[in-house]
């Protein structure tokens, strides 16, 4: 059973489960309810995006350092019950006519400002409840859990939608944080306290950012993710409208379109262990970073009938590929971050990536309003595989798996 043996790990793995599926609810249900309620334009949307990872870009840094000096399982339930307040407050708002789309900004940005100190604590945690060994295998059982929820997420999303309206999708989803932090709550293993230390923010970030750029492999691991977020954010902001508006699908249709193509987040989850083990783990990071590049080149030309084929294809692809990044890129940061820095530089590279998300998010509606929404998805697949080449020509290409040496 590897990291799932683990009893502890095992609850945090359950927690996940069903808190990733109602996460995917929601990336479909909100830019919908502002759309079809609220009659945003697609730069408003694109607004909707920007606000749930602002928060990185302001504050990741300086939550990266706090995390290192704070117990880690109360970060994560106060998070979840956070999230679920937030979340839960549009279809009350709903219920009494009262919902606008300052409200949903609000809520977005908030459960984004949340949603820094979960997913930092969250990945300095793992180490913690399993051995270095199981590292691969209990970020791989997690993976396969986001890969589940994307493939389940959007067709779920699509049917609570069609059936009982965007409100109800966002309510479950409400309920899902409190799933998570009931299973949390559970986990025995002590969440000693680090040892205090003087605080000095600014040279604890600093000491984090120095051990990301004295690695060149978490360096390029990390301005790869910053690279190819950014460009996949200027995709993300406008997709959906252009899926609803351009190619004329229901929301129903959208979300079977979002669960076939992501299968391939699931074979990814699936596999990945099996293909580090057949070709290498830095072999494996490079050539998912080419198939994630090569595989956007298809959104564009995404249109009604066959031309779907194209989204489908390019879904399978982009959605495996990251998930084999996912897997080898998160355990190298966490076997080769020094334990004591492990909290700062997840944040850095969480930064990188997700800070990238409304710079990104923001031009992609910018783009879309002036050049039209099929021009915008050509700049952004061209940006994607331009960020592969940053991976090619690190130290990765010439290893076969990420060994100490490697890391020098």
């Amino acid at each position: 059973m590897g990291a799932l043996a683990n009893r502890d790990f095992r609850r945090l793995w359950l927690a996940d489960l069903v808190s990733q599926l109602g996460s995917r609810v929601d990336v479909l249900a909100v830019p919908l309810l502002a759309v079809t309620a609220l009659g945003a334009s697609v730069f408003e949307v694109s607004l909707l995006r920007a606000a749930e990872s602002l928060p990185y870009l302001v504050l990741g840094l300086q939550v990266g350092a706090w995390c290192d000096r704070m117990r880690h399982r109360p970060v994560l339930i106060a998070a979840d019950l956070g999230r679920a307040a937030l979340i839960a407050s549009i279809p009350v708002a709903a219920l009494f006519g009262a919902l606008e789309l300052t409200h949903l900004l609000v809520v977005v940005l908030g459960t984004g400002l949340l949603g820094v100190f979960f997913d930092i604590a969250h990945q300095t945690y793992v180490p913690r409840l399993v051995t270095r060994e199981q590292l691969p295998d209990a970020n791989s059982r997690l993976q396969t859990n986001l890969s589940m929820a994307a493939v389940a997420g959007p067709g779920l999303a699509g049917l609570v939608v069609q059936a009982f309206g965007t409100v109800a999708a966002l309510a479950a989803d409400a309920v899902s944080y409190l799933w998570s932090a009931l299973w949390l709550r559970r986990i025995e293993t002590p969440d000693v306290r680090p040892e205090p230390r003087p605080r000095r923010l600014l040279r604890e970030i600093g000491d984090g950012l120095r051990a990301v750029r004295d690695d060149r492999i978490l360096l390029a691991i990390s301005l790869h993710g910053a690279v190819s977020s950014f460009f996949q954010s200027v995709h993300l902001a406008i997709v959906v409208v252009f899926l609803a508006r351009d190619v004329g699908l229901s929301p129903w249709a959208i979300g079977l379109l979002g669960t076939v193509t992501l299968t391939g987040a699931l074979a990814g989850g699936l596999t990945a262990r099996w293909v580090g083990a057949r070709v290498g783990g830095a072999r494996a990071l490079v050539g998912a970073a080419v198939l994630y590049g090569l595989a956007y080149q298809l959104y564009p030309f995404t249109g009604p009938g066959w031309a779907l084929t194209c989204y489908v294809v390019a879904g399978f692809c982009t959605a495996y590929g990251v998930i084999v990044l996912n897997v080898f890129g998160m355990s190298f940061q966490q076997a080769a971050a020094p334990a004591e820095l492990l909290g700062r530089v997840n944040s850095i590279t969480h930064t990188f990536i997700f800070g990238a998300v409304p710079l990104g998010s923001l031009l992609g509606g910018a783009l879309a309003s002036a050049l039209g929404m099929r021009a915008t998805l050509h700049i952004a697949a061209a940006g994607v595989l331009a960020s592969a080449a940053i991976m090619v020509w690190s130290p990765l290409r010439k290893l076969r798996d990420l060994t100490p040496a490697g890391r020098r």
